[in-house]
């Protein structure tokens, strides 16, 4: 037996009820500012993600390497109904300023994410996608959490845009590639 949800045509969500297919995530935006100053923001300026993200209260990097392949982070969110979960993430992908692309190891959150940067003249296109799995608990609101994620995901990217248009966060760090750059 297959339902198919009522969600956004952001998400490509079907649900049986023996099978479980994975969900696909995907937000765009485009925000005034060079690729390399987007950049900086959202990959090397983890920490602060909480001032442009909803729900995440503290991100940590676990590595003391500059971020690059291999890092891995520690994010702490208070989800809606007073959830709290913990995800780690490890990214797999460091292209600086193009691409960055990871999986989640640890929480609720099996699967993958991204972000992809376009530029073009002083504009950057922001794709980020995520294709994941509930696990544990959240699992049983499967559903209702894929919505909220989606909405959330939305959310995010319009105040990263507001974020990073209204001058906020650190600029570009200029010199060469870090030797952890490598997809």
């Amino acid at each position: 037996m297959t339902q198919r949800s009522g969600h956004p045509a952001c998400l490509g969500l079907s649900h049986r009820w023996d099978h479980v297919t994975m969900p696909k995530l995907r937000e765009t935006v485009d925000i005034e500012a060079p690729a390399s100053r987007v950049w900086a923001v959202v990959q090397e300026d983890v920490k602060n993600a909480p001032k442009w993200t909803t729900h995440l209260k503290k991100a940590e990097q676990l590595d003391q390497e500059p971020p690059g392949k291999g890092t891995r982070y520690r994010y702490h969110l208070d989800l809606p109904g007073g959830i709290k979960e913990t995800l780690e993430v490890e990214q797999t992908t460091y292209v600086k300023p193009k691409r960055c692309a990871g999986i989640f190891t640890r929480g609720p959150l099996k699967g993958t994410w991204s972000y992809t940067y376009t530029e073009r003249k002083g504009t950057t296109h922001v794709l980020y996608e995520m294709d994941y799995e509930l696990g544990g608990l959240l699992r049983l609101a499967g559903g209702l959490l894929a919505r909220q994620y989606s909405e959330g995901i939305r959310d995010n990217m319009a105040s990263l845009k507001k974020y990073v248009e209204s001058g906020k966060g650190p600029q570009p760090h200029p010199g060469p590639p870090s030797s952890r750059e490598k997809g």
